[in-house]
């Protein structure tokens, strides 16, 4: 299999019958537009990119300030109590080491190393003294004499600023390179350890652009240890999109002293929590969507279609993304991982793929016919997680595929088996509606119980995010992340199968309808979809009710499951029909465009279209109102360059100026989702065409 069609993966039916039209997604990647909403439901914009005004100088010489007053006290009772927990020996070199540190020669004070201890927890509680008695000073552990013990050292708290160590890879040859890895080991108690920042970025995928920012920053990142930075989920690479993100303990000058270097990337609106981000703490995303080279038979197509995604909204698919960019599919590897087949699945991963780079497929191709792993390392991209791992591990253990599949970051490898789930899924919900319509609830349907105690079932698999499928390798970064959450147990009351009674009293509707995600404690609908599930599990060799192995984490029986709704609508949707003449002209306004927009007009420079708040023919909101297409107007864009004028485009656009283009018809949405849905997947509704990057590609060649 070459190139992943929508069928393929059980995306094949709509909810309405309404004709579509032709349009371009993603012709410019600022034709789509993503903004976070967080857990609090508000739209994360980026607003601001200088720092704060911060009290953090001022509450760090406070600190200052008390660890001198500390310094000058006298800690004869503290370090009796040293000697009473370390032994006479260590106790003086303490005492000799205050002394010194009192004394007032600080810049010549060398650390001291206490005597050899096999004992984790005695080295423990020397840890916490330092921490109660001397705040002052820092201690952190090193290799000890023989490989049974560690030796604790201590030293004066210089938040790094001797460091000559910077590049030394182990511990104990770090030198004055602060202790914390993750940031300043010097930080204010009264402070956040975690600086909250929204991510601005054009055209990179959230990994790259993190990764940039770690660089610059000194801090060493991997796909799955993302120690220093957190975020609730991954956005598209082709896109222009904002996110909230926290680092730990980091200071927002430094950040933002940032901005003049980054390309397609800023970083602003800074604050310090207490907490850090983790995935899945969002509501969803807000997303802004243009559609470009539209053709229709006429406007009142255009317009019956859009307002039909707005009342009726879509089938609620796993989309495209969710099954991988690469010429082998992630469900089909998640096939062969729950059939137990080790070795197929490792060969799945490393053998050549169609369509790939040609440096890439050589690498793979390498490794296939010389079984050189050494050799394969240094060629393969280093952004191919997964293959690397394997190959890591097989050099280790040869032969031992199972535990070279262990060896891929468990939120990677969880995606395979995931996504074979997902594919379950996505074939059912296209069953539910060829068989039985999508104008009511039948017998048997699963559906939210209103008589429950809960609130709506989620799914235990319940992280999605849009992310580009352009990339011709399995890249780990472009991949959803995915983490598994508990489906508690009263959740198996929360969903029911309608009966004859809820059809009479009519409490359910078509929205209700939900759809189970395989596992080990759902319910299947009791109708025919049920045996959808089974027959198509059944075609790949596969039982849902019994496992082959007992390898737990690539077994379905052991996986929770969870439901997910099969219909979902727009929320706050909103769309504009507009024209344009210049396909390089921006037709949606960025974070960007909007802090441009308030900085004083020094040097502007005159503009030939016009700018995109005046583009606005039709905002509809269906929950409060209905459209009056006789009383709508098409206002022209008119972006031809005026003779020897420059044109505002945004950064990373290509310049492209003709003085006599047909203008072109667009439409640009507005509307938020929540995060486990897919807005590709109302486009589709919308076009009737397909989502592949392949056919947007030919529609925009």
């Amino acid at each position: 299999m070459t190139t992943l069609e929508e069928a393929d993966v059980g995306i094949y039916s709509y909810i309405s019958q309404l004709p579509g039209f032709r349009g371009v997604l993603k012709q410019r990647y600022s034709d789509f537009i993503v903004n976070e909403v967080d857990s609090d439901g508000n739209v994360v914009h980026l607003t601001c990119l200088d720092a704060p005004q911060e009290n953090v100088e001022e509450k760090q010489m406070i600190k200052e300030k008390e660890d001198s007053v500390q310094k000058e006290k006298n800690y004869t009772s503290e370090i009796e109590l040293f000697r009473a927990l370390a032994g006479d020996s260590d106790a003086e070199s303490l005492k000799a080491f205050v002394n010194q540190i009192t004394s007032g020669v600080e810049s010549d004070v060398s650390p001291i190393v206490l005597s050899p201890d096999s004992d984790k927890s005695h080295r423990t509680a020397v840890h916490n003294f330092f921490k109660e008695h001397f705040k002052f000073l820092v201690t952190d552990t090193l290799d000890g004499p023989d490989d049974t013990s560690k030796c604790i050292r201590v030293r004066l708290c210089s938040g790094g600023q001797h460091s000559n160590g910077r590049n030394s890879r182990k511990r104990k040859d770090r030198n004055d390179k602060p202790f914390d890895s993750r940031g300043s080991n010097d930080w204010p108690e009264h402070v956040g350890k975690f600086l909250r920042f929204h991510l601005y970025k054009e055209n990179k995928d959230t990994q790259e652009a993190l990764g940039l920012i770690g660089k610059m920053l000194g801090i060493q990142l991997c796909f799955w240890q993302q120690r220093s930075f957190g975020f609730a989920g991954t956005k598209d690479k082709r896109s222009v999109s904002t996110q909230r993100v926290t680092i730990f303990k980091q200071h927002a000058k430094r950040l933002a002293a940032l901005n003049d270097r980054l390309i397609g990337i800023k970083v602003g609106d800074f604050c310090h929590v207490d907490e850090e981000l983790v995935l899945g703490r969002l509501l969803g995303n807000r997303f802004t969507i243009t559609l470009r080279g539209v053709v229709a038979d006429s406007e009142d197509t255009i317009k019956a279609a859009v307002d039909a995604l707005g009342k009726k909204g879509f089938i609620n698919y796993y989309g495209l993304q969710r099954f991988g960019s690469g010429s082998v599919p992630t469900h089909l590897i998640g096939a062969t991982l729950l059939r137990g087949e080790w070795k197929t699945a490792v060969g799945m991963i490393l053998d050549p793929r169609e369509g790939e780079r040609e440096a890439i497929w050589k690498a793979r191709e390498y490794y296939k016919e010389s079984g050189d792993i050494d050799g394969t390392l240094r060629q393969l991209p280093r952004h191919l997680v997964a293959e690397r791992a394997i190959l890591q591990c097989l050099k280790k253990c040869p032969g031992n595929y199972l535990q070279a599949l262990k060896a891929i970051p468990r939120t990677l490898r969880m995606m395979y088996v995931h996504s074979y789930q997902s594919y379950l899924w996505n074939h059912a919900a296209s069953m539910r509606l060829q068989k039985h319509g999508i104008d009511h609830v039948v017998i048997g349907d699963l559906v939210y119980n209103k008589g429950g105690s809960t609130g709506m079932p989620t799914e235990a698999v319940n992280i999605e995010f849009e992310v580009d499928s352009c990339n011709e390798a399995f890249d780990s970064s472009h991949l959803n992340e995915i983490t598994e959450s508990t489906l508690p147990k009263e959740q198996d009351n929360n969903v029911k199968a309608v009966n004859a009674e809820d059809l009479q009293s009519g409490g359910y509707t078509i929205a209700d309808v939900t759809l189970p995600l395989p596992g080990s404690r759902v319910l299947y609908p009791t109708n025919d979809i049920a045996q959808v599930y089974h027959d198509l599990a059944k075609k790949d060799s596969i039982n849902l009710a019994e496992c082959v192995h007992n390898v737990k984490e690539f077994s379905i029986t052991s996986m929770t499951g969870g439901y997910r709704q099969v219909f979902q609508k727009p929320i706050d949707f909103e769309w504009e029909l507009l024209q344009y003449t210049d396909g390089n002209v921006p037709l949606a306004e960025t974070d960007l465009d909007a802090i441009a927009k308030k900085k004083p007009a020094h040097n502007v420079k005159e503009e030939g279209f016009t700018d995109s708040s005046q583009l606005k023919i039709c905002s509809v909101d269906y929950e409060k109102q209905s459209m009056n297409s006789k009383d709508e107007k098409i206002q022209t864009c008119n972006s031809e360059a005026e003779n020897g004028k420059e044109m505002g485009l945004s950064e990373g656009d290509s310049l492209h100026i003709c003085d006599a283009q047909k203008p072109q018809m667009a439409l640009k949405l507005g509307f938020t989702l929540p995060a486990s849905c897919y807005a590709t997947m109302a486009i589709r509704e919308l076009l009737k065409t397909s989502t592949s990057v392949a056919f947007h590609k030919t529609l925009n060649q």
